[in-house]
């Protein structure tokens, strides 16, 4: 199995992700340049945090153009697993994959803290902990405040597509959203940092649990089924 890192000019988490993914779980992951083609062996793909191009328009409005990003949607359309954290969630957003947008924080200022959430949201795809479990996770962004439109709302909600909401909201998210997945169920994008939660010298070592669910579908997949679209 490999896990592909994306690396936009401007990521900042890239080298993190794949520390943890490769050094604390023993997963094969390599970082994979915006401008190369996504291995033929990716079996998933972490989008990480950052400031991908520097941020310029809006969080992930040049990324989502990257040459790599039209083998991003192939392999989301075919079911693949694909996590965005922090500006990879931006991205995501920003290239139609997942619904929504991350704005500036209502508080206008960037927020780097250990953050605090719960799980809403446990099935097959994703279970990083039991429902209404909290982790303790850190954030660190200055455009973290997700919004939707009532009805897309109202849909994500009813779909059971949030994954995290936050304790304490930090940045004025609509309905304290962290998280959330694509009604499908194979793409994932979230504010919080797990790869930042994942030794014994960090805040905590929950992030584990977010990076190995996220995973299980890969390493065991006749476990879990795609939930229909």
């Amino acid at each position: 199995m490999k896990v592909a890192i994306l690396q936009f000019p401007g990521s900042n988490c890239d080298w993190d992700a794949e520390h943890a993914v490769k050094d604390v779980l023993g997963i094969n992951a390599a970082r994979i340049w915006h401008k190369s083609s996504l291995p033929s062996e990716t079996e998933a793909i972490i989008v990480p945090g950052g400031f991908s191009f520097g941020d310029y328009l809006r969080c992930g409005a040049i990324a989502r153009f990257s040459p790599i990003m039209k083998d991003v949607k192939s392999f989301a359309e075919k079911g693949g697993q694909i996590l965005g954290i922090c500006n990879g969630f931006q991205i995501l957003c920003e290239a139609g994959l997942l619904p929504g947008a991350l704005i500036r924080n209502d508080c206008l200022e960037f927020r780097c803290v250990n953050q605090k959430v719960k799980v809403v949201d446990s099935n097959d795809r994703f279970n990083p902990a039991k429902l209404g479990s909290e982790l303790v996770i850190p954030i660190a962004h200055g455009e973290g405040n997700y919004r939707l439109k009532s009805a897309e709302l109202d849909k994500l909600e009813s779909n059971n597509q949030v994954l995290l909401r936050y304790d304490d909201n930090p940045n004025g998210s609509i309905n304290d959203i962290a998280g959330i997945r694509n009604e499908q169920g194979n793409v994932y994008g979230m504010m919080p940092h797990p790869e930042r939660a994942v030794e014994s010298y960090h805040p905590s070592t929950d992030g584990i649990s977010i990076l190995k669910s996220f995973l299980e579908p890969v390493l065991n997949p006749s476990s879990v089924e795609l939930s229909a679209s």
